[in-house]
């Protein structure tokens, strides 16, 4: 644990201007960034008495062991570079908002010739309309269901959309009504995108007028005596009306907005944002996060609209963004709006609503958020103090010098010997870090047992981390590839290597790594059979108690290592076999048979596939499908065990 005194700049050194800053640990790795209207003021506050820090910022300055700035001209721009760097580093110690799932919107693909309703996840892409997000997808399936009656634009897969074409027949939508059917050409490009549009525009909010034109065309068939054509126009009504009743008006104007508010104690904060489209409750989503200092109100929602615009892009900025706060600082705040006016490219009311529906609205927001906080500390169990409790546990067990704020784990997975390969897993701050997960192919003699596989997956591990510790980079930006931009693979050493297994597994780990020069690196194995941690070149291992928080956290790492190990197995077999039972069909070369597992991800789906799904994969028609079923047809799968574990895989 570091000294903050050892690395503070001299005094006077430190200038009085606006700017940024960042913490950087003793491998110069970026743990903390973040922005000032004066540095010498702000970066004052962290060289003060430890015991008067908050618990997380006292973490970060005793972690710490540099710390560096840039001075900025304004506002705008410290708050522009702040949040770069937090993009480009991911410091561990700043804020970052999670929620526990990727919440799903309605979208229509008017980027495509024939456009496509659709539910979606995930990242957004270019020319691609959102609504939402939604809490559940069957919410809008509900109401795609009712829309389609009234605005029957295409929502088939690509595939499906090709071979109706081919086979010059709709699929069931068409025949029901629910689809106009262009790929049998009942409507033209044209004519399609144009329902597309009014279904978008549908989606917008503009519901009056379009209600109002189709009870005039009602009536108008009436009259005609057409009551068929009535009757059905009626039916459009009572589905678009059902469609509408699913989102109640909350805000009598029409208004566009987010709704943003929070709940927040001494360690953490929960957000929760209500989406406003039309005067209505389009989706609902919320977050948590751990706070890394004592910040107010206002700076809370600053970092969280970052954030949250900086990930969605300025398209999903709306026009009006009601907080519960704005920074005390009217430059701050200032230079907020200017930067959310930016990156929508056009006009943005960010302000604190005072009166009225929208003050209501944002009661109900805010009784959300306190309500998502209670459930998650009581889910979590004051998981903050436990995490803390554990790796000071296992620091004083395995007598480190400072608690183990990376711990790496590796485990081997085999078959008989066969498709041998190795697994790292990285947890920071007892949390896993799974954009730091590795899988290994061990091959030739080192595949033979565990230990030598274990000896050649932490021999490459290493010899990457020394490879990118030699190589040229730019001081400031350390772990990050100068040519690329992008950070290095393996750069970051651990302070805790775990391996899965006893003595003989943690001494080959022992000597890959002080042949790789890593020699101050503590590493452990531990034992299945009775949970017990071993050093290495030690008769005797370390006996955590069975209740014991660091006991717990090394399994839990442990476990992860063996399902990521057995994962990777798995989808190599699946290969594998899939390869060799298929060797025999005319025509499937590698490609086509990597295409088959990336549609499919195992064996067993690809056997349970009919050749109509196979048909659909690309490069396949109706005979190399046909070919492929009947290969697999005439090798029946039998059941794979892991003869080293007993263990029965599935095919």
């Amino acid at each position: 644990m570091a000294d903050p005194s050892t690395y503070r700049p001299a005094p006077g050194s430190i200038p009085v201007e606006p700017g940024v800053y960042r913490f950087s640990d003793s491998r110069g790795r970026v743990i903390y960034v973040g922005k000032a209207k004066s540095l010498r003021a702000r970066l004052s506050s962290y060289f003060q008495d430890l015991a008067a820090l908050h618990p997380r910022t006292l973490a970060m300055v005793t972690t710490a062991a540099k710390v560096e700035w840039t001075v900025v001209r304004t506002e705008v721009e410290a708050l522009q570079l702040e949040y770069s760097w937090i993009k480009e580093f991911d410091p561990r110690f700043n804020v970052r908002y999670r929620d526990d799932k990727s919440y799903p919107y309605l979208a229509v693909t008017l980027n495509e010739e024939y456009p496509r309703a659709m539910v979606m996840r995930g990242a957004k892409k270019r020319g691609v309309r959102y609504f939402g997000p939604y809490a559940h997808a069957w919410a809008i399936r509900e109401t795609l269901d009712q829309l389609l009656r009234v605005f029957p634009v295409r929502s088939c897969s690509k595939g499906v959309f090709n071979r109706s074409r081919q086979i010059g027949r709709p699929c069931l939508l068409g025949y029901i009504g629910k689809c106009s059917a262009p790929c049998v050409g009942r409507v033209d490009a044209d004519e399609h995108r144009d329902i597309a549009d009014d279904l978008v525009a549908f989606l917008e909010g503009r519901t009056t007028g379009y209600v109002r034109r189709l009870e005039r065309e009602m009536k108008a068939a009436a009259a005609e005596l057409d009551f068929e054509r009535a009757a059905r126009l009626r039916d459009d009504i009572a589905a678009l009306e059902r469609a509408m009743e699913a989102n109640a008006v909350v805000l009598g104007d029409g208004t566009d907005a987010d709704v943003v508010a929070l709940a927040d104690d001494p360690l953490e904060v929960a957000v929760q944002v209500f989406y406003v489209r039309g005067g209505r409750i389009r989706g609902q989503r919320g977050w948590v996060a751990d706070k890394a200092d004592d910040a107010p109100a206002g700076e809370l929602v600053e970092r969280f609209l970052l954030q949250l615009y900086g990930e969605l892009g300025g398209e999903a900025v709306p026009r009006e963004i009601l907080v519960p706060a704005l920074p005390d600082d009217p430059d701050e705040a200032q230079a907020l709006h200017e930067l959310l006016t930016e990156l929508k490219g056009g006009r943005v009311d960010l302000r604190v609503p005072q009166r009225g529906d929208k003050r209501a609205l944002m009661q109900t927001v805010a009784a959300n958020a306190a309500q998502a906080l209670n459930l998650h500390k009581t889910k979590r169990a004051s998981d903050l103090t436990t995490r803390s409790r554990a790796l000071g546990e296992i620091q004083d067990a395995l007598e480190l010098d400072e608690p183990p704020l990376r711990i790496e784990c590796y485990d081997i997975s085999n078959l008989a010997g066969t498709e041998v390969v190795g697994s790292m897993v990285v947890f920071e701050d007892g949390l896993p870090r799974k954009s730091e997960y590795r899988k290994f192919t061990v091959r030739g003699e080192q595949g033979t047992d565990d230990v030598a596989a274990i000896r050649e997956v932490l021999s490459r591990r290493f010899r990457r981390l020394q490879e990118a510790e030699e190589a040229p980079a730019d001081p400031g930006r350390p772990g990050i590839d100068p040519e690329t931009g992008r950070p290095r693979k393996f750069a970051y050493a651990p302070g805790l290597v775990v391996v899965d297994g006893g003595q003989p597994q943690v001494n080959a780990a022992r000597q890959a790594m002080d042949e790789a020069g890593m020699s101050d690196i503590p590493v452990v194995g531990l034992a299945k059979r009775l949970e017990e941690v071993w050093p290495p070149d030690s008769d005797h291992p370390v006996i955590m108690p069975r209740t014991s928080e660091g006991l717990y956290l090394l399994q839990r790492v442990r476990d992860e290592a063996h399902r990521f190990a057995i994962t990777f197995h798995r989808q190599r077999r699946s290969t594998s076999m899939v390869d060799s039972l298929l060797d025999g069909v005319p025509g499937l070369g590698p490609a086509r048979r990597k295409a088959l597992m990336t549609r499919f991800g195992s064996l067993k789906r690809l056997r349970a596939a009919t050749m109509e799904q196979i048909a659909e994969v690309p490069g396949f028609g109706p005979a190399t499908a046909q070919a492929v079923v009947d290969a697999l047809a005439a090798r029946p799968a039998a059941p794979a065990v892991n003869t080293a574990t007993g263990e029965v895989l599935e095919s």
